[in-house]
């Protein structure tokens, strides 16, 4: 069976949305139609665009983009969430004829959306005692507490992410299950998927995150970060935090000097790009493309004519 969906997927920093945009505009010159999905946690945030790469509307080179600039900086974005505005964004453009093209690298987003599984309920009551507890002890106190109860969640979780070990811990403490028992235990697709994977060697694609964030300061990160403070930035349980925005706000607020900032934010990004990595191996689905190929559109271009997306090639 043929797919109806095409996702590209991999690190940060390896050129993802180049190549989504070199895929839409192929299926467009052959007479259908491709428009792009966002699955970038932080790109759905309006205000939110240096400190995410996030591409300006000058460079969609006329591709429709969604799930981009919804969200207001004061609300929490979940992967709950975002499965549902993913895949009832897909099955609109499904609906009408078009191939969507689902593009980021937030693993449980990408994963909330590609995979076959339901979040189990939330307990508001109890998330409240959490993020108190968080606010009063802080992320390394919630960290070791997961550990105690679900140590390979705890081990999947950088111990800076507040909320996500938050979510973990309500997860574990609502089912009584470690947190991975309420994910499946093989992949199951939510719908036939063609999934593009971008690889790079380790020795490439760490000096290219550096520079990417060095870009950002030079871009205006931390005046980026100053102009969202009115707007309820520092309350944002979830933008405040991410990668790069949390340390220009500390270098705003003089707890950071420029170079730590960027020092920590670097050393973060690395971390979380081996992380990527880690999560997407897992994934059989994928086809597994080089970044770097210079034959990179037309070897992707192949496989989706093998796949049958688009039908018997003329």
């Amino acid at each position: 069976m043929s797919s109806q969906l095409i996702a590209v997927v991999g690190a940060t920093g390896t050129g993802k949305s180049e190549l989504a945009l070199g895929i839409a505009e192929y299926i467009n010159s052959v007479g259908q139609k491709a428009e792009i999905v966002n699955a970038d946690a932080m790109q759905l945030y309006k205000g939110m665009d240096i400190g995410t790469a996030k591409l300006p509307v000058v460079e969609r080179r006329g591709i429709a983009h969604h799930l981009i600039d919804v969200l207001e900086i004061t609300q929490e974005s979940t992967a709950a969430e975002y499965q549902r505005l993913a895949r009832a964004k897909i099955l609109q453009l499904q609906e009408s004829g078009i191939i969507p093209i689902l593009v980021g690298g937030s693993m449980l987003y990408v994963a909330s959306c590609l995979n076959n599984f339901e979040f189990p309920d939330r307990d508001q009551e109890l998330r409240a005692q959490l993020e108190a507890e968080l606010i009063e002890h802080g992320p390394l106190h919630m960290h070791k507490k997961l550990a105690e109860l679900d140590q390979i969640a705890a081990s999947r979780i950088i111990p800076e992410n507040g909320r996500r070990i938050v979510r973990a811990l309500e997860i574990v403490m609502i089912t009584g299950e470690p947190f991975a028992a309420s994910l499946p235990d093989e992949i199951e697709s939510w719908q036939p998927v063609l999934e593009f994977g971008l690889r790079m060697e380790r020795e490439q694609l760490l000096p290219r995150l550096e520079k990417r964030v060095l870009k950002m300061w030079a871009e205006g990160l931390v005046e980026e970060v100053s102009s969202l403070i009115p707007a309820g930035f520092r309350g944002s349980k979830t933008a405040s935090v991410a990668i790069g925005y949390a340390q220009a706000l500390g270098e705003l607020d003089g707890e950071l000097t420029r170079e730590e900032a960027i020092a920590s934010t670097v050393q973060l990004t690395q971390r979380y790009a081996r992380r990527q990595v880690s999560w997407f191996k897992r994934d059989d689905r994928i086809k597994w493309l080089e970044a770097l190929d210079t034959e990179l559109l037309a070897k992707t271009v192949e496989l989706i004519h093998i796949d049958g997306i688009l039908g018997n090639r003329s």
